[in-house]
């Protein structure tokens, strides 16, 4: 397909117009006109790229991409070499922040909720980024932790009473821990998301609400894959996720 249908078709299925976010949402780096096959992962490092053109892409399409508010707008460094990689062979640069965050099924909340089982009633924070609802089961929080560690494969740092009883849960992918007090205020068991801070710790334990650091990395695997594969599905092209592998 051509590289603007492609990028028509993203801008209007996540929406992006609506979004305040901290870096440009869509085609952030031009190449090639056509497009046969698009590589997704979680962040635009080198190493991504170069796996990108070792597998003849002509796409590239990630959740942290380039071009964020505050940083440094010279091309130098490491920004350079990247951005360089990309217009050296003519690879097209795509990237989501928080509309791929919040999309209701291809989104990263919404596919980390589908990996571990979570059903969403509700949502809350900043553009209603975060969601809350319930386990299928009620299961104490040291059987909860060895899920997420099975599924996502990094285990997660925990604070809280591994005998306590979790049933309801809020949850919100990357480094989130910010909105820990508002989950709290939702009257949860539980908060999942990928970071954790200092003062956190000392919040969970007064508040009785368990914190999870699953990974912020590993939280926001699933919704640029659900995405690729969308577009596979959709489009005559072809779709390949590679996990360039970060212990954060």
């Amino acid at each position: 397909m051509f590289r603007n249908e492609l990028e028509n078709h993203l801008n209007q299925l996540l929406d992006i117009s609506r979004f305040q976010d901290y870096c440009p949402n869509g085609l952030q780096v031009e190449g090639r006109d056509r497009i046969h096959k698009i590589i997704t992962g979680v962040t635009a490092s080198l190493e991504l790229l170069e796996a990108a053109i070792a597998c003849e892409a002509d796409a590239v399409l990630v959740h942290h991409g380039y071009f964020w508010r505050g940083e440094d707008a010279r091309i130098t460094g490491m920004k350079g070499r990247r951005i360089a990689m990309l217009i050296k062979n003519e690879l097209n640069l795509f990237a989501y922040h928080l509309p791929l965050d919040i999309h209701p099924q291809l989104g990263n909340n919404a596919q980390l909720a589908k990996q571990l089982e979570f059903t969403e009633t509700g949502r809350f924070g900043e553009q209603d980024i975060a969601f809350h609802g319930k386990l299928t089961e009620t299961m104490p929080l040291s059987a909860l932790e060895a899920k997420i560690s099975r599924i996502l494969a990094r285990e997660p740092l925990v604070v809280g009473d591994p005998d306590q009883s979790i049933k309801k849960i809020a949850w919100c992918t990357g480094a989130a821990q910010s909105y820990f007090d508002a989950a709290i205020a939702q009257d949860v068991d539980a908060f999942v998301t990928g970071e954790i801070s200092e003062q956190t710790v000392h919040a969970a334990r007064e508040s009785g609400v368990a914190f999870i650091a699953a990974g912020h990395h590993a939280t926001e695997r699933y919704g640029v894959q659900a995405l690729g594969e969308h577009l596979a599905q959709r489009f005559e092209i072809q779709h390949q996720f590679i996990d360039i592998d970060n212990p954060v």
